[in-house]
């Protein structure tokens, strides 16, 4: 494929390592050349099989109205902008390609998603339950995509709405906590990214997956068909 890279961070560098190692044609495109999706015109987007976004909150979404009108295919590792995924939907819909999200790209938080939807139950037992998450200091959003996206697999599991408890330091690439807390035991369910290359690999794997499909995806759905 040939694929568009929105921004240059820490991820997004892995990221166009992946897909440099997975066969694919990479072309970088810097926030800072790219001020409110200005640069994703018809004519810059000729050519571009897949759109990958790794920028921030603040640009995301110009980024995402940009490729959208012409009719690229995306896949958005950007999280802090779901609120309006219900317009995202609609205009995915309306011009018929294919559009991928996710709070996180890695496979293993996935498996933990489903590890805590089990969970789960404990809340039905006299367990209280609380979610922390741990992030580098220049993560821009808090709380995390992932944390949320733990909240609401809790809250539909169990019809409790967890809080969220978040830290900002360091370099830390993501630690998420679920803690399960009753008079007789705790459980303590945890992942700890040792680096971002899990996310990097799943928004290339998930670029190639959604070649051939048409639609509004999210990650925690396709990840086991990757």
């Amino acid at each position: 494929m040939n694929i568009l890279l929105l921004g240059n961070g820490k991820t997004g560098s892995l990221v166009a390592e992946v897909a440099r190692e997975r066969r694919h044609t990479v072309e970088i495109l810097r926030s800072a050349d790219n001020p409110q999706g200005s640069a994703l015109t018809s004519d810059r987007l000729r050519g571009v099989d897949t759109v990958i976004d790794f920028t921030t909150p603040h640009a995301v979404l110009k980024n995402i109205e940009a490729c959208l009108s012409a009719a690229k295919n995306m896949v958005v590792g950007t999280t802090g902008w779901t609120g309006d995924l219900p317009r995202i939907q609609q205009l995915v819909e309306k011009n018929g390609h294919a559009f991928l999200y996710g709070a996180n790209f890695s496979i293993g938080v996935n498996l933990f998603y489903e590890v805590a939807r089990a969970s789960a139950a404990a809340l039905q037992h006299q367990y209280s339950g609380q979610i922390f998450e741990r992030h580098h200091a220049h993560k821009k959003d808090a709380p995390s995509g992932t944390a949320i996206a733990l909240q609401r697999v809790i809250q539909e599991a169990a019809g409790a709405e967890l809080e969220i408890t978040s830290f900002r330091e360091g370099e830390v690439v993501g630690l998420h906590e679920l803690i399960l807390d009753s008079p007789c035991d705790r459980i303590y369910l945890c992942h700890d990214a040792k680096s971002r290359r899990g996310f990097a690999e799943g928004a290339v794997r998930g670029a190639e997956w959604l070649q051939g499909h048409t639609g509004c995806f999210d990650f925690k759905d396709v990840w086991r068909k990757l």
